[in-house]
């Protein structure tokens, strides 16, 4: 089986547990329509590695510059330190040409300041911390803000940093992950924090 694969951003002061969610259940084929489907690959500025901001050491994949959104099926950003200072400006880059070329792109927390900052979000209804924090970067899009913990719009996916459960549940509802009974009871589990969720799970495959 060719597998699908999703692209991970990644760089120094990276925020870990925003895609925490989105990594764990896209590896693991576990209640997928097709087991196995999905592979996450990193990408690093270069392939030096990076520093998390929870310390961990990740050694990318791949470097940006080989990345292209033809053999993509998604570029997940997540937010760091770095983000509002100009550190991701080339991650972003690749962001605009996935979006041009109908790739989606993920982004959250941090990410979305300089998705802003780059001009991508002047158009396209989204969200981020705060309408305030997009501000900060001088962006032209505040017509267009929801106040919302995540938005999609076509191809593109933005979200609160407080928001990494419904950044994964629209990662995974995008990317078709799951029939719509087993996200409605992943949901139940994970964002709702109701145990039945569980139950559903098992019940709807425990025939795989």
């Amino acid at each position: 089986m060719n597998k699908k694969t999703v692209h991970l951003a990644i760089y120094d002061t990276m925020a870990d547990w925003e895609v925490g969610y989105v990594i764990a259940h896209l590896n693991s084929p576990e209640f997928h329509k097709k087991p196995g489907m999905f592979e996450v690959k990193t990408v690093g500025k270069s392939l030096a590695p990076i520093i998390s901001k929870g310390g961990l050491k990740i050694v990318p994949d791949i470097s940006l510059d080989t990345l292209e959104p033809q053999k993509s099926q998604m570029l997940i950003l997540p937010g760091a330190d770095i983000a509002l200072k100009g550190g991701i400006d080339s991650f972003v880059k690749t962001a605009s040409q996935f979006l041009s070329a109908g790739t989606p792109v993920a982004a959250i927390c941090g990410a979305t300041a300089a998705l802003a900052k780059g001009g991508l979000l002047d158009e396209l209804p989204h969200t981020s911390n705060a309408k305030i924090f997009l501000e900060m970067v001088g962006y032209k899009g505040g017509a267009h803000y929801q106040d919302q913990l995540v938005v999609t719009s076509g191809n593109l996916i933005t979200a609160s940093g407080i928001a990494p459960i419904e950044f994964a549940i629209e990662i995974f509802r995008k990317l078709d992950v799951y029939s719509d009974t087993t996200l409605r009871a992943w949901s139940k589990l994970y964002k709702d924090h109701n145990p039945e969720g569980f139950f559903e799970l098992m019940a709807e495959h425990s025939d795989e």
